[in-house]
């Protein structure tokens, strides 16, 4: 396990979020034909938006978990580590790294807040939670920025040490996830903000983002569980 194998990690992070982009800013995010209410039988068909994320992020936790387990293996712990390899050595996590873990929190609530807003019909404030969830979110990546230029003040370095290499690479993917997200928040909220715009119309975008954004909130903690603790 080296450095070539996380910047393989890095590239299929790039093709996922390609995928992501590709897939949720498609037209099935608009109001589908086939999504009807079936009155008689009482069946409402499922959204090819709504199918096709759920798949999505079904392969994103399989990446996720492929770095996981490199990473521990490149620590020399599991099966098939090499338990010789001493140049592992844990790094000084910024602190902004906390203030960032409450801002995606903040931005995971706010994305929330704009589900029900539209759901409950309130144009107005479906519109203002779901920029705050956006901003908040751009800040969360401006602080990981920030904590890549605490880290590499620090000494450290993507080439200096493998567990300042997979900081740098986990939280890079993770970002670009976010990325692939923000424009399909930026999408959403122009829709929104249209003065003729029906909530019907934008309410299964706003759900999959919202569903998206608590998903990579959720994986964001697991990996800084994981930094904190190695």
């Amino acid at each position: 396990m080296n450095l070539w194998v996380a910047f393989a990690g890095l590239l299929a992070g790039a093709i996922v979020w390609a995928c992501l982009v590709r897939r949720l800013t498609s037209k099935s995010w608009e109001r589908h034909p086939d999504v009807i209410d079936t009155m008689g039988a009482g069946v409402a068909n499922l959204p090819p938006a709504r199918i096709g994320l759920w798949i999505f992020l079904a392969v994103v936790t399989s990446l996720f978990g492929l770095f996981i387990s490199a990473y521990f293996m490149r620590m020399g712990h599991g099966h098939g580590a090499d338990h010789s390899m001493s140049d592992w050595s844990s790094i000084t996590k910024p602190p902004i790294l906390w203030l960032n873990t409450v801002l995606l929190i903040a931005g995971s609530v706010a994305m929330q807040a704009a589900r029900h807003a539209v759901t409950r019909a309130q144009p107005s404030r479906a519109t203002f939670a779901l920029t705050s969830g956006g901003l908040l979110t751009c800040v969360f990546l401006i602080g990981q920025l920030i904590a890549w230029r605490q880290l590499s003040s620090s000494g450290y370095f993507i080439t200096s040490n493998p567990a300042a290499a997979f900081f740098y690479v986990l939280t890079a993917v993770h970002g670009l996830h976010l990325l692939g997200g923000l424009l399909v928040w930026g999408k959403t909220l122009m829709r929104l903000s249209k003065a003729d715009i029906e909530l019907i119309d934008v309410r299964l975008s706003v759900e999959l983002c919202t569903v998206y954004w608590h998903y990579l909130l959720l994986i964001w903690l697991v990996l800084f569980a994981l930094l904190l603790s190695t």
